[in-house]
């Protein structure tokens, strides 16, 4: 991945994180797009970048280090997989599974370097008080026929998460699909950007993702605002840099 093509896919928010800064020049007319881009940084300075490149060792050797529980697993496609015993800030990442199957579920193993961007974003979780993430998927198996050396991205690098809802201390449930209030190609975050419903679970969905990009914890960051298929959850993903 060239730098440029890194720094595109840091601030690329598909979900529409923030308009760019307006020009002092004379202004054009701006079409509607169901892409927008956030202000412009070096993405080598990012979280998301940084965990990119890591090693299998030395990603496991930050979970280590922040005290992260975690197994070593074996996953094709997949540079570092793991599978947390715990929470990350008191905040528990579950599918919907039965907790049986949630023990050999293929779909409860992440790459490393996806689990530390996502301990990062449990501490801004544990800010709003949320102490469960339900998940539809992190890694999601390539094909038989995948070649043993090829390292898959999205899930099927197990390099993406996607959040359904969030359950609260005092058992609030923020439900994407229920409480997003969205429209496909609408503005998500910066001025202007709102819900379509304001309600207390839209506006603290809508706070704790725009929290989470502009930390760029996450290189792509999908919403109900990109497509219908993203209606029921946010996509949060690290591209390996590679």
């Amino acid at each position: 991945m060239t730098r440029g093509t890194a720094i595109a896919l840091i601030l690329v928010l598909m979900a529409s994180v923030a308009d760019a800064a307006p020009r002092k020049k004379k202004k054009r007319k701006v079409r509607s797009d169901k892409t927008r881009y956030a202000k412009v940084v070096d993405a080598t300075t990012t979280a998301a970048w940084k965990y990119g490149q890591m090693s299998q060792n030395e990603c496991e050797a930050e979970l280590t280090a922040r005290g992260i529980g975690f197994t070593r697993e074996v996953a094709r496609g997949v540079r570092a997989p793991v599978r947390l015993t715990g929470r990350l800030h008191g905040v528990a990442f579950y599918t919907s599974e039965k907790p049986a199957r949630r023990e050999l579920s293929n779909w409860m193993i992440a790459d490393c370097r996806l689990v530390l961007a996502l301990d990062d974003f449990a501490a801004i979780l544990e800010a709003h008080q949320i102490v469960e993430v339900r998940h539809y998927s992190m890694w999601r198996p390539p094909p038989e026929s995948w070649p043993d050396d090829k390292e898959g991205t999205r899930h099927a690098g197990a390099l993406a998460l996607d959040a359904g809802w969030f359950r609260k201390i005092d058992g609030t449930i923020l439900d994407v699909l229920d409480d997003f209030h969205g429209r496909i190609g609408a503005k998500t975050c910066g001025d202007g950007a709102a819900p379509r419903k304001k309600t207390p679970a839209s506006l603290e969905l809508r706070a704790i993702l725009c929290e989470t990009a502009a930390a760029h914890l996450f290189n792509v960051i999908l919403t109900p605002n990109f497509n219908r298929p993203h209606r029921n959850h946010f996509h949060l993903e690290v591209t390996s840099g590679v």
